[in-house]
């Protein structure tokens, strides 16, 4: 359960104490930042730079040793969940249907890492899972699912560089009114932006919009990359790193 704690009391021996606490509730598990973030409410700004500046600091203090990463899957673990998601589901998953399946099975790796090795648009992944089962006769009762998703994205025209452009169902756009951001998603491009002028009190502008066939997965992916940062619902303190790091994302 999370527990408000005044910041007065968000000193050194506090902020231990959690982790200790926290670390007795989950059998000896140390928590990671951001679940200590949301059971305790303490913020980084409240111990970075002050007593630690790592995390992995702090939870020495504490008497234990932090979580080791998670290991980087190589392109075979990547494709191969692919593979077999799609063997499950009868057809390439989104988004949305393959994080479905890792919460059910939490040892597949994260959606974000698998656009990132095998490309941005299911007909790229399909060409790379296409090719591994190629070589993989085990995989030849579904190789033609992915075969299909090639046929119909090359009888498409070719208007959207990323491809797939039948599949992109809307946008994740930033939108900034003076020194705050906003994070939100639209299903129409461009229409959310010009509503957003018309009904903020201030002057705003919309910074950048990011293509997606999962408008409500990638927002959420991006409201929790910046939870740290969020003041109020939607709205976020971003620096100007975050904001590049947005701006670089074209299609999700």
């Amino acid at each position: 359960m999370k527990r408000g704690i005044a910041a007065a009391e968000r000193n050194r021996e506090t902020i231990l104490a959690e982790i200790r606490r926290l670390t007795a509730e989950n059998d000896g598990q140390p928590p990671g930042i951001q679940t200590f973030l949301k059971e305790t409410g303490i913020r980084r700004g409240d111990w970075i730079g002050r007593y630690w500046a790592r995390w992995g600091d702090a939870v020495r203090d504490a008497g234990f040793e932090p979580n080791e990463l998670t290991p980087r899957h190589d392109d075979d673990v990547l494709v191969r969940a692919l593979i077999e998601a799609t063997r499950k589901l009868g057809h390439l998953p989104t988004r949305a249907e393959f994080d479905l399946e890792r919460r059910r099975d939490p040892s597949l790796p994260h959606f974000t890492a698998i656009v990132g090795r095998l490309g941005t648009s299911q007909t790229q992944r399909a060409a790379r899972a296409v090719a591994y089962c190629e070589a993989h006769v085990e995989f030849a009762d579904v190789v033609d699912i992915f075969r299909k998703r090639i046929s119909q994205r090359a009888s498409t025209p070719a208007e959207d560089p990323r491809g797939d452009r039948d599949l992109i169902a809307g946008e994740v756009y930033l939108f900034k009114v003076a020194r705050h951001y906003k994070i939100g998603r639209s299903n129409a491009s461009g229409r959310r932006g010009r509503e957003l002028v018309l009904l903020m009190p201030e002057k705003g502008e919309m910074v950048h919009s990011i293509k997606t066939d999962d408008p409500a997965g990638i927002e959420a992916y991006w409201h929790r990359r910046y939870e740290l940062k969020r003041k109020n619902g939607e709205w976020f303190d971003l620096d100007a790193a975050d904001v590049q790091a947005f701006k670089r994302r074209k299609f999700m």
